[in-house]
């Protein structure tokens, strides 16, 4: 088993890594779907974790590792295919992918590839979340939810509420030695499955509302920002991993690197067919007459003026 510095390390180039897979979905059908109301979503996916698990501690942990283990493998599939940044046009046949990944994750599931392929598999449904909640969601209000995620994550460690849960889910898992797939396990150090799913929502915004480049930037900034922040486990033995990613989200917006509002529509290639919009569309070929011309007369001024000079 690799050293800690070594295993958290490694998780935290994961965490910056998923900024720059998402891409952007425009499915008009679920504009009908989209509103203030879906930005709830990350800082609620803390707060119930846990309610919900002070309740019934082990009766919920055992619950969501058996949802992680149907979900989880779908979600990465759908974003392997049709959702990640390369995935245009869409790639069905990479979605196959993950029955090799589950399976290696099963077969090794104490050692390092099968915890390896598991991580694989729990970032990328992250992917697929991240991606169908920046679909939904204003820009604005997506921002204010990554940054209220962090603020409650980071209450929660200070106060000491969240690690009995956390304890007890990455302590749980299914019957038959199937994967866990509910938190991120690599080596001797532990992430929460909500540290990847925060920074596939970064990056799904970015995905929507900026170009490429800054994507690849904010993916750059955010892996720094976490290995940073893993210095601090020199001193205290959890930190909220959500925090980098907030961290890099409040950088762009102070630097005015990048606005929270839609991207506009791309302009077209140079050499593209677009329509001039300065001049009216040719009419129809006017058909020969069988006639004789006219004799040709003396321009007017009437004449002389041209029908489309208004």
């Amino acid at each position: 088993m690799p050293p800690f510095w070594i295993s958290i390390a490694l998780l935290s180039l994961v965490q910056g890594a998923l900024v720059a897979v998402p891409g952007a979905l425009r499915a008009p059908s679920l504009a009908r779907l989209s509103g203030r109301r879906w930005a709830v979503i990350p800082p609620a996916s803390v707060i119930g974790f846990v309610l919900v698990a002070g309740a019934a501690e082990r009766a919920s942990a055992q619950g969501l590792t058996y949802l992680a283990l149907c979900a989880v493998p779908v979600l990465a599939a759908l974003a392997l295919g049709w959702l990640s940044f390369d995935a245009t046009p869409p790639r069905p046949l990479r979605a196959l992918l993950v029955l090799p990944l589950f399976g290696l994750a099963w077969l090794d599931r104490t050692g390092l590839w099968g915890e390896g392929a598991a991580l694989v598999l729990s970032a990328l449904s992250c992917v697929t979340l991240g991606v169908l909640l920046a679909s939904v969601t204003p820009p604005r209000w997506l921002a204010a939810g990554i940054v209220a995620m962090a603020v409650a994550d980071t209450a929660l460690v200070v106060s000491e509420q969240l690690q009995r849960p956390n304890n007890a889910l990455n302590a749980a898992h299914p019957a038959a030695g199937l994967p866990r797939l509910q938190s991120a396990v690599f080596g001797s150090a532990a992430m929460g499955y909500g540290d990847l799913f925060i920074a596939a929502v970064l990056g799904a915004l970015l995905a929507v509302t900026a170009g490429r480049s800054l994507q690849l930037g904010a993916a750059k900034l955010t892996a720094l920002l976490a290995l940073g922040f893993d210095l601090l486990f020199f001193f205290v033995n959890e930190l909220p991993a959500t925090v980098p990613v907030a961290l890099t989200l409040l950088i762009l917006l102070a630097a005015r690197r990048w606005r929270p509002s839609r991207s506009s529509p791309r302009s077209p290639a140079p050499g593209s067919s677009a329509p001039d919009r300065g001049r009216p569309a040719p009419g129809p070929a006017v058909p020969a007459r069988a006639q004789p011309p006219p004799a040709p007369r003396a321009p007017t001024a009437a004449a002389a003026r041209s029908p489309t000079g208004r």
